[in-house]
């Protein structure tokens, strides 16, 4: 018992300024005396102020508690936050001139490095597009290879495609020639504009003219008879190269309104996505915008289907059977197209897309389609031939699965 009451051993730490001798335990963690309410109550009762206890002479004397920080002031929070998205909007902004400056780099080394480019065919989409490609570099030659031998005399004499647009003047620095060596000497780019069922038999007559390296940009829509084949595959077999860069333009654009300069939206595809920067970049204006695409399968598929659907479009207008018939058309053949497009391994976000709905869309509601119209005449009781035979382009009618 005796043992019980003896005093414990002194504290090494007292409070300052104490008048008592009871050493009081010092918190650490918390730079304050501890709670005396959380000991023991023997304890308590052995350390109650009338028990005598002997101060040791070395007890050192404890930290100053720590105080702590006044409340801010009322809206410095808000000023931080207000701080902190001006930061971010800046970085953000600096980072979008960044990105701009780099892309507008690229686009002018691709220029740049363009001095030739040739493009296959002389009918109205391809005198636009030739037309287009010239206006992006006066320095770029441009040339055209033809086989109607008056189509080039008109443009290299007069500057005009007399045949589709006699009254708009091409660029200087657009040739047309005959001569498939010296078309295609020296090019950087093709663009090929001829139609689907003449390809393969005017590219085996080219081929031995043709780099290996050569990127093709096809802007031919159509499926090839009994063979089915894309123009994917039918290049490089004409070619005889299968590694000859391909790349597929497509998406709702009609000739004349290239021409007239009209804002347009189009698809570049390629399985390169090099590729397909490359040429979004060198056809890219201020009235035409190019987006790039790898699904070259959806993109081809569409452009193919679409004119199957337009000319039944066209059927229907000349039958007079209603613009609820019209929708219901085409609403279904949108559905079919899509179906068989991604059975053939296509994205349903392409047909979806300005390569198959917008396509879809310009070629069967508007009066500028030449498949439209060859529709409405066959609806009205002409005669295929008859309607064929009165046309200066070629209805792509035979360039499609019938």
């Amino acid at each position: 018992m005796a043992a019980l009451l003896e005093p414990p051993p002194p504290f090494p730490l007292l409070p300052p300024n104490s008048n008592s001798t009871r050493p009081i335990p010092y918190n650490l963690k918390l730079g304050r005396p501890a709670n005396s309410s959380n000991k023991p109550a023997l304890l308590r009762s052995l350390h109650s102020p009338t028990t005598t206890t002997t101060t040791p002479c070395c007890a050192a004397t404890p930290e100053q508690p720590v105080s702590e920080s006044p409340d801010p002031v009322p809206g410095t929070a808000l000023v931080r936050t207000r701080d902190r998205r001006r930061a971010v909007r800046l970085a953000w902004e600096k980072l979008v001139r960044w990105s701009r400056s780099w892309r507008s780099k690229a686009k002018t080394d691709v220029l740049e490095r363009t001095n030739k480019v040739v493009v296959l065919g002389g009918g109205s989409f391809a005198t636009a597009m030739a037309a287009h490609v010239a206006n992006r570099k006066a320095q770029m030659e441009v040339n055209m290879l033809v086989r109607d031998v008056q189509v080039c005399q008109s443009i290299n004499s007069n500057h005009c495609n007399r045949k589709y647009f006699p009254e708009h003047k091409l660029p200087d620095n657009v040739i047309a020639t005959t001569d498939a060596k010296t078309a295609l000497l020296g090019a950087d780019y093709c663009l090929h504009a001829v139609p689907v069922q003449f390809s393969s038999s005017f590219l085996e007559g080219i081929a031995e003219h043709v780099y290996p390296g050569l990127p093709f940009i096809s802007v031919s829509k159509g499926l090839e008879l009994n063979t089915l084949r894309t123009m994917s595959q039918l290049i490089p077999q004409a070619l005889n190269n299968p590694r000859q860069p391909f790349i597929a333009l497509s998406g709702p654009s009609f000739a004349l309104e290239l021409m007239n300069k009209l804002p347009t939206a189009m698809v570049v595809a390629s399985k390169d996505k090099k590729l397909a920067n490359a040429a979004q970049q060198l056809l890219a204006c201020n009235y035409l915008r190019i987006s790039t695409s790898s699904d070259v399968i959806g993109v081809e598929v569409a452009g193919a289907l679409k004119n199957v659907l337009a000319i039944a479009a066209g059927i229907v207008d000349g039958m007079n059977l209603g613009n609820n018939c019209k929708t219901a058309l085409v609403a279904q053949g949108c559905s079919e197209i899509r179906w068989l497009a991604t059975k053939m391994g296509a994205k349903p976000t392409t047909i979806t897309g300005l390569s198959g709905i917008g396509d879809i869309m310009l070629t069967c509601f508007v009066n500028l389609s030449r498949n439209r119209t060859v529709g409405v005449r066959l609806g009205s009781g002409e005669q295929l031939d008859d309607i064929l035979s009165s046309m200066n382009q070629v209805l792509k009618l035979n360039d499609v699965l019938m």
